[in-house]
């Protein structure tokens, strides 16, 4: 087998950096599991947040954010969309989330960072990590706003709830959902979340050297309570890489077992066998954990960059 690409997924060959090699694997893969079904909508979303993340979106700045970026949106959505089809291939008939349900929970996925893009009467804001405590509800409002523009003008506030499931601004339990198949789709986008970035080759240096800074800039590594005090989670890039296997034992993975439903599971079936994103989290921790018992955090060498360094000369 070929050493992984730092640009590639988890089964090496789709490009997450590239729009349309994400935009034609997902649409390969649910044309193959629902025959007939107007994609067209997914298709344009895919252009749409493009022209958002590069700063050509009406109304918006580019992105600036270097953790969060075009790369982690795309991976994820590929993420996303292959837990749907996992669902959907072990749940047949009426069981199925279905065509319509699995454009919608991609399109959520798209869309789920939007919050953190600056709209143009923003550019004030030093960087789009300022809202990282409130990117979701920012989101939120942005899907609300998108979704009629595709014809899912039914689906707008429930999407607008669904992308909670990503976030921390409010409890799972408390995200009013009814059906459970919409329920089913929450807990998809927020696995996909966690384990689209937890399984990029770059993971760990990327947190190291774009994750801490975002995480200064949205007063989450340091925050000065209405009291006056200060609450310190993360002192320093060392100290968030340090961290970072507590945070994947006891919050990522408890969050995904208890909260999500264990959706992740549905990559095995879209695999056909292990997931390969379990697999490439696995290899990511164990090395941090290697790096951390040694106290030697250079092993954590290979050279990460932002595709939002690249939307921003462009725009």
């Amino acid at each position: 087998m070929k050493p992984r690409l730092n640009q590639n997924d988890v089964t090496n060959r789709v490009n997450v950096e590239d729009s349309a090699q994400v935009r034609d694997e997902v649409l390969a893969v649910f044309g193959a599991r629902y025959p007939g079904a107007d994609l067209s909508p997914l298709a344009r979303a895919f252009d749409d947040v493009n022209l958002l993340f590069e700063g050509r979106y009406p109304g918006y700045l580019p992105c600036d954010t270097l953790y969060h970026d075009a790369r982690h949106t795309l991976d994820m959505t590929l993420a996303m969309a292959r837990l749907i089809d996992g669902h959907d291939r072990v749940h047949p008939g009426t069981a199925t989330l279905g065509a319509r349900r699995a454009v919608l929970g991609v399109v959520i996925a798209l869309l789920h960072d939007s919050g953190y893009m600056r709209r143009s009467s923003e550019a004030q804001v030093a960087n789009g990590a300022v809202f990282t405590k409130v990117h979701v509800s920012r989101s939120a409002d942005f899907l609300a706003r998108y979704l009629p523009a595709i014809g899912y003008a039914a689906e707008a506030d429930l999407a607008a709830r669904l992308v909670h499931f990503t976030g921390y601004e409010m409890d799972v339990d408390d995200i009013r959902v009814e059906d459970p198949k919409d329920r089913m789709l929450g807990h998809m986008v927020g696995s996909a979340d966690l384990i689209g970035q937890m399984s990029d080759r770059m993971y760990l240096e990327k947190c190291r050297e774009f994750l801490y800074e975002e995480f200064v800039l949205g007063s989450i590594a340091r925050e000065t309570l209405p009291d006056g005090r200060e609450v310190v989670r993360y002192s320093s890039p060392e100290d968030l890489i340090y961290k970072t296997p507590g945070f994947y034992e006891y919050v990522a993975r408890d969050r995904i077992n208890r909260k999500l439903g264990a959706a992740d599971r549905y990559a095995e079936a879209h695999f056909d066998g292990p997931s390969l994103y379990q697999s490439e989290i696995d290899a990511n921790m164990g090395y941090l954990r290697q790096a951390i018992e040694s106290a030697d955090l250079n092993r954590l060498r290979r050279t990460c960059y932002s595709l939002s360094r690249r939307a921003g000369k462009a725009a």
